[in-house]
């Protein structure tokens, strides 16, 4: 018996992506998995409907989906989409798989309500870094999005063209861009502002981000402070205590005065984000600089930014942008619809599908099951959480 997978369309205001394209139903449909899939779910991305029924997707509405689909699949479930998601979940039934972006580790109430539908969800931001996933990692390949953008958003607020021109004027001198994180987003933004013409410098708290910072053009930038511990697992940055964030925010702020504009990516998963500018070193930048904070999403990087808008504070221009990869829905969700097909393979196999809780991958992304939540790491918070209430 085939397993059949559901698309919906996303009710998060403002997003523009679906979770499937329809390059990807041809991939699955070889793999004998059938579909279905709301009317409408990848228009604002830029698939239309026709694309996928040509391919045998059956076409319903959104009840249909849930009622016909074994796994459902979007890129925004409840803890991703705290509101309009909680329509969803009367849909759901025992035993059906859910996969998309849902915070568990900080959307705690949302996953306890997923648990009670008695639904299996499958967090992907919880994929692990490891060599065989890499084909699933969704966080990763919106972090390249979004580093992408960050600097198409700082090129049209500021006062200046990027690159060096020799012009019958006289020579205009390059831009100077300073990235904060050199992650996937970072490393993606150092990778457009060269090749948009600016000089990039990069600064991040990992040592072994110098090698990756110079491996696409940028120059890195070393300050004398210890940061040897600054690596947790998977590669990710680790939480620092306040005396190295003070005098990290002071060794930046001569850095700051130099430049153009600064984009900043610093994040630590599950936690605020890590405040790298101050008001004070704000106030230092050149009259027109820009600073597109990436972080905006997790309370910002710089201690101005307004998350969803555009602050002026001493003639700098601070830009919260969310949900970035939402303004690139077309390639967004060729990539994410990338990640999630390998996801589904691994899953479903001969026309059944396996939830294999030895398998890492499966293990590490499961945040609900049977009607519990079980993700070790979650199920730890809400019973932190639960102990505070009582306290």
């Amino acid at each position: 018996m085939a397993i059949t997978t559901g698309i919906l369309k996303e009710t998060f205001p403002g997003e523009r992506r679906v979770a499937v394209t329809p390059r990807s139903c041809d991939i699955l449909a070889k793999a004998k998995i059938q579909i279905v899939m709301e009317r409408g779910a990848g228009t604002a991305a830029g698939f239309t409907d026709e694309q996928y029924a040509s391919r045998g997707v059956q076409l319903t509405d959104r009840a249909g989906v849930f009622a016909a689909a074994d796994v459902v699949v979007q890129v925004r479930a409840l803890g991703a989409n705290p509101d309009a998601g909680r329509a969803d979940l009367g849909l759901l039934r025992p035993g059906q798989v859910v996969i998309g972006f849902g915070e568990p580790l900080t959307a705690l109430p949302e996953a306890a309500a997923l648990a009670a539908t008695g639904a299996s969800f499958l967090a992907m931001e919880l994929m692990p870094r490891i060599t065989r996933a890499q084909s699933m990692d969704a966080l990763s390949s919106m972090a390249t999005i979004t580093g992408y953008r960050a600097v198409l958003l700082a090129a049209s607020e500021m006062p200046k063209m990027l690159p060096m021109l020799m012009t019958a004027a006289g020579t205009i001198t390059p831009a100077k861009i300073l990235i904060l994180g050199a992650g996937v987003a970072g490393l993606q933004a150092i990778a457009t502002a060269r090749r948009l013409g600016a000089i990039v410098s990069a600064y991040d708290v990992r040592a072994a981000a110098k090698e990756q910072v110079e491996s696409v053009g940028g120059k890195f930038i070393e300050l004398p402070i210890d940061s040897g511990a600054a690596e947790g697992q998977g590669g990710y940055a680790k939480a620092m205590d306040e005396e190295f964030y003070r005098r990290q925010r002071e060794l930046l702020t001569e850095v700051l005065r130099e430049q153009d504009a600064v984009v900043t990516t610093a994040a630590v998963p599950g936690r605020k984000a890590p405040v790298l500018i101050t008001r004070e070193m704000v106030e230092v930048m050149m009259p027109g600089a820009v600073i597109v904070d990436v972080a905006a999403e997790r309370g910002g990087n710089c201690a101005l930014t307004r998350p969803g808008e555009t602050v002026h504070h001493a003639g700098v221009t601070i830009l919260g942008p969310l949900n970035m990869p939402s303004l690139v829905p077309f390639h967004a969700s060729q990539m994410y619809s990338g990640n999630v097909t390998a996801f589904l393979k691994l899953l479903i196999s001969d026309g059944e599908l396996h939830l294999d809780l030895e398998d890492e991958i499966v293990r590490e992304t499961l945040v609900t099951h049977g009607g519990d939540v079980v993700h070790e790491k979650i199920k730890a918070a809400l019973a932190a959480a639960k102990e505070e209430i009582q306290a």
